[in-house]
């Protein structure tokens, strides 16, 4: 079945190839000049029903060509569908390409090993490259497990690289769950280390926002104090939209912090319910949220929760334009 960006991709091309018919190419010399009236009205026609195509397209009649939000490629975590990739990698990944997904976002074998991803480690770069390309998405994240670099941190940067990575992102440093400043500092200055390994080799390290990261200091939020010892430059954040069930506010943290994140995870959230729930279903103002995004620095987003529950928010996020 063709798409609304293939049927759009064949009227640009049609319309393309009659301009085309009209230009002297030495078998039919004089064509520009003898192009009769009729051929002219034809020519109109034609032209006026390939723009009228696209006009409907772009208004929304066929899904790809509508405006995703900061024309990002919608993303999907590979974290809920887990089960499925431990079973059959290359499928799933088609299900979800086939769900509306562009991107998605990888677990590593190694940290992951145990829940689905260690079947990974037995694809080259090359052939994890291939398999995604034929399903028609691209890679550029995934998460790793502080565990696994801090044992063999040169041997993760490089299953990376032959992947095609530009970001590693840790669930959270592994602090203590009620830390003292010094916890704090001390996992910054040793991330930080992390950061520049990354950096050198083009690679950015990112930090997601899990339970050490949501504890508490002294009243002040664990979270807010990493933006201050972190380095700008070697560590950026990937907000989890969820935790505004803890008070966490995207927006909010995008704006106080420009310019320091990566990206995030979208889930919906329904105040009412006090329960994940299909983005565009749920209470959050979503331009609001993408537009302070924007403001954040963040490069893609990935939707993560139940495959049912991702694949109802695809519509909405086709249709949201910021």
């Amino acid at each position: 079945m063709i798409d609304s960006h293939s049927q759009l991709q064949v009227s640009a091309t049609g319309l393309a190839g009659f301009e085309e018919s009209g230009k002297s190419d030495g078998k039919y010399p004089g064509n520009e000049a003898t192009m009769s009236a009729i051929s002219r009205r034809d020519f109109l026609k034609t032209a006026a029903r390939h723009a009228a195509a696209a006009g409907f397209l772009a208004a929304g009649g066929g899904l790809e060509v509508r405006a995703n939000p900061l024309g990002m490629p919608i993303g999907c975590q590979t974290w809920p569908v887990r089960a499925m990739i431990a079973k059959d990698f290359p499928g799933t990944i088609k299900q979800l390409a086939d769900a509306g997904f562009r991107t998605i976002e990888l677990c590593s074998p190694v940290g992951y090993a145990e829940y689905g991803f260690g079947g990974l480690a037995k694809y080259s770069g090359a052939e994890l490259r291939k398999i995604l390309g034929d399903a028609g998405v691209s890679c550029v994240s995934s998460h790793f497990g502080i565990e696994e670099l801090r044992a063999n941190r040169a041997d993760r940067i490089a299953w990376a690289k032959d992947v095609g990575l530009t970001q590693m992102i840790v669930p959270s440093l592994g602090g203590p769950a009620k830390p003292t400043m010094d916890d704090v500092k001390r996992a910054a200055e040793e991330y930080n280390k992390m950061g520049e390994q990354a950096a050198a080799v083009g690679i950015q390290q990112g930090l997601h926002n899990e339970e050490f990261e949501l504890s508490m200091v002294d009243g002040k939020r664990t979270y807010d104090l990493l933006f201050e010892l972190l380095d700008p430059k070697l560590v950026k954040f990937q907000f989890q939209v969820s935790t505004i069930s803890r008070g966490y506010d995207a927006a909010e943290y995008f704006m106080k912090y420009p310019g320091r994140f990566l990206s995030m995870h979208v889930q919906g959230w329904s105040a009412e319910t006090k329960k994940v729930v299909a983005v565009g279903q749920d209470s959050l103002d979503w331009k609001k949220i993408f537009t302070a995004a924007k403001t954040g620095g963040i490069k893609n987003y990935f939707v993560e929760m139940n495959l049912e529950t991702m694949k109802a928010s695809v519509p909405y996020l086709h249709g949201l334009q910021v």
